[in-house]
């Protein structure tokens, strides 16, 4: 049951890791239509994604030093499926307001992404530091189970950005795609929620 869970673990934050760079990288194709493509819309997602990412890893190292379980790792991932949602929804009549709101299309995108990625993506960061909390169970392998958890984590980064840019955009729109991302996190929060059930008997984590 402990390599189940493991191995659920370390699953979870592959795909965690894919879809957090498939979704930046289609905030680019979100603000085009209203801010342009330029540098400085690039520069305003991938702020915005860095300090929403470095706020969720220090909430979710937080949170995990709180009785930590499989059940509650899954209602993170089902909080980032309620999270995520609105950017297919709503992402139009948001930039819509900000586009007229505001002339210069630095600071409109700037806003334009923390409207649509702060919140989706701080929950999402959360995911890295509670997954490192379930899988240490041995302070002396904290550091090579980490560094197996960020491999692991960011081997899903990097084919999110392929996959998403070389095939997803060429066969969906950015809607469904948005909506897909959605709809994997919040199976795979179900999932864990369901197997994190079945090993409440284990021994519990320590601090």
């Amino acid at each position: 049951m402990t390599f189940t869970k493991n191995g659920l673990v370390y699953f979870l934050a592959f795909c965690s890791g894919f879809c957090i760079m498939g979704i930046e990288l289609l905030g680019g194709r979100i603000l085009a239509p209203f801010f342009g493509s330029s540098v400085h819309i690039w520069g305003s997602i991938i702020t915005v994604f860095m300090l929403s990412l470095s706020l969720g890893y220090l909430l979710g190292g937080k949170l995990s030093t709180h009785n930590a379980s499989l059940a509650k790792y899954g209602f993170i991932f089902l909080i980032a499926c309620i999270c995520v949602t609105p950017i297919a929804l709503f992402s139009q009549p948001i930039m819509a307001y900000i586009f007229t709101h505001i002339e210069d299309s630095r600071y409109g995108s700037l806003l334009a992404s923390m409207a649509l990625f702060f919140i989706p993506t701080v929950i999402l960061g959360m995911i890295s530091p509670y997954s490192v909390r379930l899988l240490v169970t041995e302070s002396d392998k904290s550091g090579q189970i980490a560094g197996i958890l960020y491999f692991v984590s960011t081997l899903g980064s990097a084919l999110g950005t392929i996959i998403t840019s070389f095939y997803f955009v060429l066969a969906f729109d950015v809607n469904s795609i948005i909506t897909t991302f959605a709809i994997t996190l919040g199976l795979l929060g179900l999932i864990a929620i369901m197997i994190g059930s079945n090993v409440r008997r284990e021994a519990p984590i320590h601090a």
